[in-house]
């Protein structure tokens, strides 16, 4: 079998609702991998693309979560209404949605603050907001 061209990993952790955080799949549903496993059978688009759920991604202040690879590229505050664009323009077309890229600088910042070490191990944090 070929490797994949994209996996789709999808955050489906589950926090309760009065976390700081927040939570990508509130309600325990799956339905944002749900409608990406559906559209990637009726595209005819497997087996070389597979979506799968995912533990907590570590981005829970920018989710719903997305990651695809081997791309890297890492979609948030994505919806059921994003999942066919997804899949028509950056599976299919391999373009890169800028509305839904979180951006480099803000991943493993836990909500938009960056965490740089310096050369003698201390850390120094700077709000991106």
């Amino acid at each position: 079998m070929s490797a994949f061209t994209h996996h789709i990993f999808v955050c489906c952790n589950q926090r309760s609702p009065e976390h700081a955080r927040g939570c990508c799949n509130p309600d325990g549903s799956e339905q944002l991998r749900n409608a990406f496993k559906a559209e990637v059978k009726r595209r005819g688009l497997n087996p070389l693309v597979r979506a799968n759920s995912a533990g907590c991604l570590d981005q829970c202040e920018l989710g719903p979560t997305v990651v695809i690879y081997p791309q890297g590229i890492w979609y948030g505050n994505v919806q059921l209404e994003d999942v066919t664009r997804i899949i028509d323009e950056t599976i299919v077309g391999g373009k890169v949605l800028d509305d839904l890229l979180i951006a480099d600088e803000l991943l493993n910042t836990k909500g938009g603050t960056i965490r740089t070490a310096s050369c003698n191990d201390s850390s120094t944090e700077t709000e991106t907001k």
